[in-house]
């Protein structure tokens, strides 16, 4: 799956690894039980419901997408130890320079940030991640849908929209 980065983006999503049924799709969050989509029309991010087959459109909004584990696919639990490459992660964020990074589950972020994902909260997270404000959101994938939380969505949501409100503002401001 291709990265959905530029300069000047308010957020960057960061998942995992692609679902095999969005590596077969070639599309982000493709799999129909998956709540990504329906997720961030919900909580307001876009205007509209996208399809998975949209995702090169969310730059529109001021979002971008990549992932952990760029080139590899399925379930997290079955990715092995050498897919995650945190460091090109960080190097794409460098390079992108966006205002907020949120990671679409704790494992990407633990596996990111080399903390157990029993220590890290949903929610704004009080460290930053190369200079970006950092994030954690519950996964909003079907294996995960038992723990799945919309207020810290609906947290990010309302942040990103204070920042484009005020372009000006520093990554430290806190939440509305």
């Amino acid at each position: 799956m291709p990265d959905v980065l530029r300069s000047g983006l308010t957020l960057v999503l960061v998942g995992t690894a692609p679902s095999r049924i969005s590596a077969a799709a070639r599309a982000y969050y493709a799999n129909p039980g998956n709540r990504f989509w329906r997720t961030l029309h919900e909580v307001g991010l876009t205007p509209r419901l996208l399809l998975p087959q949209e995702y090169a459109r969310l730059p529109e909004f001021g979002i971008g997408l990549t992932d952990v584990a760029k080139r590899h696919s399925g379930v997290d639990a079955a990715l092995p130890g050498h897919a995650w490459v945190p460091d090109e992660l960080r190097a794409k964020l460098r390079a992108h320079r966006p205002r907020l990074v949120a990671f679409t589950s704790k494992r990407g972020a633990a596996e990111t940030l080399g903390l157990p994902t029993g220590r890290l909260p949903y929610g704004q997270q009080p460290q930053t991640l190369e200079g970006c404000e950092l994030w954690v959101l519950p996964s909003t994938s079907p294996l995960g849908q038992t723990h799945f939380q919309l207020a810290p969505w609906q947290a990010l949501a309302a942040r990103v929209q204070a920042l484009r409100g005020n372009p000006d503002a520093p990554n430290g401001v806190p939440a509305p």
